[in-house]
């Protein structure tokens, strides 16, 4: 049996309806908009705005957020056109496993799992900073020992995933009704911002819009900081000026997330073929707008090299006069981060599940409880990892990984869309991508070369992940695969 056998959309779709394995269908295209707004929206805004903004772009950070949902919308298409077409859980893994073969949906799968856990567990890491500051505001007390980094473990990150991975474990319909109204409050906060920061803004912190460029700072200077594309063409490592801007693209790439996870819902949508590409596209073009006006109002309010990487919205108001509006903001980021944590770990949750679905994993992981209909058992041990990771790892180790993990499965996808087109023509496909193939391959290209502004150091923990990955497939996933047990099924595909 070869590592590249395929496994068939047929065969895909079959298995969604086996009893132990039967994910409830009841999201709607409002549901998967605001499930999509309520991932995207959080990271970017709340922790990684102000740190893009002072130590790499200044306030070209805009341009910096337009190269990425460029880069994005192009991804964007291709998971829109798969999603449909194959709506089963996993998003891009499932996708893969009918196109580019097994082994590669296995890569995709291990590098969600990098992206989704491991963003969960930075975002709850900038959940906890958000919320000691709102507590300060309010006049109550932290324990200092478990403030975030202040001591070895970090508490409040550590209890929030917690009560998430309960709620998520109760049931996906409920989960998005909190999702709902905690959307609902980060969007008042987000248009707040934008509104009462324009009295604010001081067109002199624009200038100079694109700062020269000039040497990052001694710890920067480390070739293990330095981008990947840098150390191939010997270039001198900048910050500030274009090569700032593309290396903030990189950085707030992150911020983007989310509309992949979209994907990872497929299964538990009432009309997947109409309702999921809305969700997807729509969830960005909103989400976009929002970044790159709050980006102008805060690099407007204050001057780049003033920003406040830790806490930039709130502070940006107290540095104006105006206290009561940080602490209106930091309890709006506490709603706001809430949100995307939890949508990141049920998004985890589905890849994972689908896997275990296909036997890579243990398939008794992945049962669903046949009250609530979410894998009940997988979800807690997902959330366990992520509070003990949120809760034990340095803040500001983690966003570049999830980058990386999220851009390597960009490329894979956007290479699938015309290996599926051409391979099964025949397929209904109620979305697709315009000017295929040239537009996926320029999907894929952009990925690539946002994965090469990331720093060496990246690399190498990405490579460690991916040796780790290959010993498992190599050592169970290979051996106990449904494709390699149940050859004779006529709806596989070898």
């Amino acid at each position: 049996m070869s590592i590249l056998r395929t496994k068939s959309v047929e065969a895909s779709i079959a298995h969604t309806d086996e009893p132990e394995h039967r994910l409830k269908k009841s999201l709607t295209a409002v549901d998967l908009t605001v499930f999509g707004i309520g991932v995207i929206i959080g990271a970017g805004i709340f922790t990684l705005t102000g740190r893009a903004a002072a130590d790499y772009a200044g306030p070209a950070i805009v341009i910096s957020f337009a190269i990425a949902a460029v880069a994005c919308g192009l991804s964007a298409l291709c998971y829109a056109e798969f999603a449909s077409t194959v709506p089963v859980s996993g998003s891009a893994y499932t996708f893969s496993y009918a196109t580019l073969g097994e082994i590669v949906a296995w890569i995709i799968g291990w590098d969600l799992l990098l992206e989704m856990m491991l963003g969960a567990s930075v975002v709850a890491q900038g959940w906890s900073q958000y919320f000691v500051l709102f507590l300060h505001n309010l006049g109550v007390p932290f324990p200092h020992s478990l403030a975030p980094g202040n001591g070895p473990f970090d508490l409040a990150a550590f209890l929030l995933v917690a009560v998430i991975t309960a709620l998520v474990a109760y049931g996906i319909k409920e989960s998005m009704r909190v999702n709902l109204v905690f959307v609902g409050i980060k969007l008042f906060i987000v248009l707040f911002v934008i509104v009462a920061g324009l009295r604010f803004i001081n067109p002199a912190n624009y200038t100079p819009f694109i700062p020269a460029a000039q040497p990052p700072a001694e710890s920067a200077a480390s070739i293990l900081h330095q981008p990947l594309l840098q150390i191939f063409f010997g270039l001198n490592p900048t910050v500030y000026g274009w090569g700032g801007i593309l290396a903030g693209a990189s950085l707030v790439f992150f911020a983007y997330i989310g509309f992949d996870v979209v994907a990872t819902t497929a299964e538990e949508a009432r009309n997947p073929q109409r309702d999921l590409p809305v969700g997807i596209i729509a969830s960005l073009i909103i989400c976009t707008f929002l970044y790159v006006a709050v980006s102008l109002v805060i690099t407007g309010m204050v001057k780049y090299d003033q920003i406040n990487p830790k806490a930039a919205l709130a502070a940006a108001f107290e540095s104006v006069g105006q206290p009561w509006a940080a602490t209106l903001i930091s309890a709006g980021a506490v709603a706001g981060l809430f949100t995307v944590v939890m949508t990141l770990l049920i998004g985890a949750t589905r890849v994972i599940f689908a896997m275990c679905r296909d036997h890579l994993l243990p398939p008794s992981w992945g049962l669903t409880n046949p009250r609530t209909g979410t894998p009940v058992r997988l979800t807690v041990g997902i959330g366990l990892l992520v509070a003990l990771v949120a809760s034990l790892t340095p803040i500001g180790e983690l966003e570049e990984m999830v980058n990386i993990g999220t851009l390597s499965a960009f490329v894979l996808v956007s290479l699938a869309v015309p290996v599926l087109r051409r391979r099964r023509p025949d397929l209904q496909r109620s979305f697709k991508v315009p000017l295929s193939p040239a537009l996926p391959w320029i999907a894929a290209l952009t990925s690539l070369y946002l994965m090469l502004n990331l720093p060496l150091d990246t690399w190498l923990r990405f490579l460690i992940w991916m040796i780790i990955g290959f010993a498992i497939y190599f050592t169970y996933g290979y051996r106990n695969s449904r494709l390699n047990k149940e050859p004779e099924l006529p709806f596989f595909e070898h």
